[in-house]
């Protein structure tokens, strides 16, 4: 196994990995909130502004493991609330083109410091 980091997404707030590269062919992005790297903060407005964020952090992640959002083959999307799920989707479906990865969302009592969204994705070499 082989950790990825990059400073084109935030740095982990705890003990684990921007993402790691199985060695067997897959990479495992970390949950990734929308913390932008520069500013160290949410962007401004509500979910359709985090889940762009989210999605370009998992983006320069998977950059720096070599690969793209087209490598993607299974997101998952942690959702405060289940109504935002449009305006998430919406953006979501600007990131990604057919075959669409698979999906799971699912909305959660909390995330951490407060996100609308936190997004994983699973990538394929």
């Amino acid at each position: 196994m082989n950790a990825v980091h990059t400073e084109k997404a935030p740095a982990a707030i705890g003990p684990y990995s921007q993402a790691i590269d199985s060695g067997t062919g897959l990479v495992f992005v970390s949950g990734q909130l929308p913390i932008d790297p520069a500013t160290g903060a949410f962007p401004q407005g509500g979910v359709a502004e985090q889940t762009r964020q989210s999605l370009t952090n998992a983006k320069a992640i998977l950059a720096a493991a070599g690969l793209g959002l087209e490598n993607v083959v299974k997101t998952t999307v942690f959702l405060a609330d289940m109504g935002d799920f449009a305006a998430m989707n919406g953006v979501y479906a600007q990131f990604f083109s057919a075959p669409f990865p698979a999906r799971s969302a699912v909305a959660v009592k909390t995330l951490p410091k407060g996100a609308l969204v936190e997004i994983e994705c699973i990538a394929a070499k």
